[in-house]
């Protein structure tokens, strides 16, 4: 039930800033907003606020902003969509895009700010049954001080000291009640992991950063992610790299995750989301952004209007690519999730 509330709320809120980018954008040029839309299907709430019907609906997959001739029919009123100069038109349609990476930013630098970075001590906060921590004594609450009689003070030692010792067993030196013990322990592969491990999970703690520092950490880490998108998609593109990308499904198994894992967790994977819909929505796939400022290019280019019968033609023919997309890759997330179970 968490995993179903926290999915409808952390895409609600996605779709909700992205169409907001529309909405803002437009009615800063004067267009008319016929409505702006939470959801399909029936009304759950509606509300009429000078020219604008703001909706809440029942199905909260998604979400819309109704423009004034924006739907293919013609008029002379120069507050409609497709009355404006082209470069308003673009300006619109890119801002959907454009507020989803701001929101990235923006949970990033609360990430960083007044949430907190999750950062791994050296403290075991769980043990694996039936692993070689658990069966050499090991326990919850152990600060891992040494290994081998070598100083441990961060995670990154923790990791590379374990790897060190590949089927070998090590004497690791914890502190418990205040007192110092050592235990010897053999590493063991892990298939699933590919690295030889010991069966320990590691106590975090929140680390703040500055208000400044924090915004620019945003900064950098909505820049990096941004380019990283880009460079994957050019390996895969490139046949550099293999083609993996997670569904509905795997997307809510990985919120619900995250969720229990705490708001931390929660954050970083909302800025990751609202990133990636941003990004996603600029290719020029029918239906998608993308392919509205690829005809608005277009159009820039031969100096008339796509026929508008033409252009919606377009985009039905990419709506039904895209449900089947959408079908193939939730049906691989069900096939991967029943497999892992």
């Amino acid at each position: 039930m968490l995993t179903l509330v926290v999915w409808v709320v952390v895409f609600g809120v996605l779709i909700a800033v992205h169409e907001l980018g529309h909405f803002l954008v437009a009615k800063s040029f004067g267009m008319r907003v016929d409505e702006y839309s939470l959801g399909f299907g029936p009304h759950i709430f509606s509300h009429r606020f000078g020219q604008t019907e703001y909706s809440l609906r029942i199905i909260p997959l998604g979400g819309y902003v109704r423009l004034a001739g924006m739907d293919g029919e013609r008029s002379s009123d120069p507050d409609e969509y497709a009355n404006r100069p082209l470069w308003q038109r673009f300006l619109v349609i890119f801002a959907g895009p454009v507020m989803n990476l701001v929101l990235a930013f923006v949970l990033f630098t609360l990430l960083f700010g007044p949430v907190g970075v999750p950062v791994a001590t050296t403290t075991i906060a769980h043990l694996i049954p039936h692993f070689p921590a658990d069966a050499a004594g090991l326990k919850p609450g152990d600060r891992i001080v040494a290994i081998d009689g070598h100083r441990i003070t961060s995670m990154q030692a923790l990791t590379h000291a374990i790897s060190r010792h590949a089927k070998q067993v090590m004497q690791i030196t914890v502190v418990r009640h205040g007192q110092h013990l050592t235990l010897p322990v053999r590493t063991r592969w892990d298939k699933a992991q590919k690295a030889y491990l010991i069966g320990i999970q590691m106590a975090t703690r929140a680390v703040h950063m500055g208000f400044l520092t924090s915004i620019k950490t945003g900064v950098v880490q909505t820049v990096q992610m941004t380019g990283g998108w880009f460079v994957q998609l050019f390996l895969l593109i490139t046949g550099r790299t293999r083609f993996d990308l997670m569904g509905p499904v795997g997307i809510a198994v990985t919120i619900g995750q995250a969720a229990h894992q705490g708001w931390a967790r929660l954050f970083m994977l909302a800025a990751v989301l609202s990133a990636n819909l941003g990004l996603f929505n600029i290719l020029p796939i029918p239906v998608l952004d993308g392919s509205k400022l690829a005809l608005l290019a277009v159009e820039g280019v031969r100096r008339r209007a796509m026929d508008p019968n033409r252009e919606n033609m377009i985009h039905l023919v990419g709506m039904a690519f895209l449900l089947l997309f959408v079908v193939f890759v939730t049906y691989h997330d069900i096939v991967h999730y029943l497999h892992l179970g």
